[in-house]
């Protein structure tokens, strides 16, 4: 219940606060495409936390009339004041402390600003944990690593999935225990050694902003002609995925993983009004995956976010072989020859001053 993460325990008296946490970006096997409510997802979903691609935030919070002044590598940005403004407003009844004090934010990517990957979910997820930071210093209880995931729910559905674990269940699943809408649950312990380690390569397609927000994205599903049957979809290949996942069965995980990418773009393309977010290169890339595959026996495979960049997963024994190869094959097809080498990582961290 969303009432068990109101904060009631009495308030320290402290006029100044000061953190750092970095929290990572995270990438979707089988895809949440679809909300209703404040931020619910309409379908379950499962992801890697990935490792180098992170967001840097640094939070000053100052007794005194509530207020925030947004700032990116130092510079302020009254363009990103009003996702912050609406994230402050939806936690307030949850951590009313913090209409007590003004906030001084700065925050930073370890990727590229212009490399056309969404920084949203990593940014409101290192955002929020510095704001439970906080909230554990000022009522001396220990950090509360599910009102961190509930509250960067509140600021981008998938930040939710970037704070703890390698692997993350966001959204009520039959087939997994405990699972909920209000915020991600860790399950790393399913991993199989074969997928303990993986790779996500980033092939950079495009590197402009999104053609589609999010937002947008999410409401063509509404009135969306195939929902019904796709909101059915989600938690079957979920159930089937975490099997592959426990067992280390790549083949089957290899067959989700690429569907529901493309099922992702089919929901696109066929809503009203309709998007074709890939690119020609992302195509190509995708015929180089398949046909690289089946020459070598080596399992790369692909997923997709919204939009025409391509994560390139492998395991880890085979990163030397595939690193050559997107270096003769596929560096071509990204823009400017970019792309970004990452892989899983455990979530956000507090990092000393």
């Amino acid at each position: 219940m969303e009432t068990e993460f109101i904060l009631q325990q009495e308030i320290k008296e402290i006029t100044s606060l000061t953190t750092t946490w970095q929290a990572p970006s995270n990438i979707a096997l089988v895809k949440y495409w679809g909300k209703h409510g404040m931020q619910l997802p309409a379908n379950p979903s499962i992801s890697f936390t990935l490792n180098a691609c992170r967001t840097i935030t640094t939070v000053n919070a100052v007794k005194g009339e509530h207020g925030f002044k947004i700032s990116y590598e130092g510079v302020e940005k009254p363009d990103f004041a009003p996702k912050i403004k609406a994230f402050f407003e939806r936690i307030s009844s949850y951590s009313p402390w913090i209409k007590n004090y003004f906030f001084n934010i700065d925050t930073r990517n370890t990727f590229p600003h212009s490399s056309g990957i969404a920084s949203s979910a990593s940014s409101m997820a290192a955002l929020s944990a510095c704001i439970i930071d906080f909230e554990s210093e000022l009522t001396g209880l220990d950090l509360d690593y599910d009102k961190m995931s509930f509250l960067s729910r509140l600021g981008s559905g998938s930040a939710c999935r970037s704070l703890q674990g390698q692997l993350v269940v966001w959204g009520e699943h039959d087939d997994t225990v405990g699972s909920s809408n209000l915020y991600g649950v860790d399950q790393t312990k399913l991993l199989h050694p074969t997928f303990q380690n993986y790779h996500d390569t980033i092939l950079l397609v495009d590197k402009g902003q999104k053609t589609v927000s999010s937002t947008v994205g999410h409401g063509l599903m509404n009135d969306h002609a195939f929902a019904k049957a796709r909101f059915e979809q989600a938690p079957q290949n979920l159930t089937l995925l975490k099997k592959a996942l426990m067992e280390g069965d790549i083949e089957t995980f290899i067959k989700i993983t690429e569907s529901e990418a493309l099922t992702l773009h089919a929901m696109m393309m066929t809503s009203h009004p309709y998007f074709i977010l890939m690119k020609p290169n992302t195509l190509r890339i995708i015929e180089e995956i398949w046909k690289y595959r089946k020459e070598t026996q080596i399992p790369v495979c692909f997923t997709l976010d919204a939009g025409a960049n391509v994560h390139l997963l492998y395991p880890n024994n085979h990163r030397t072989a595939v690193y050559e190869w997107i270096n003769e094959k596929l560096a071509v097809y990204c823009q400017n020859s970019q792309y970004i080498c990452d892989q899983i990582g455990s979530g956000a961290s507090k990092l000393l001053a």
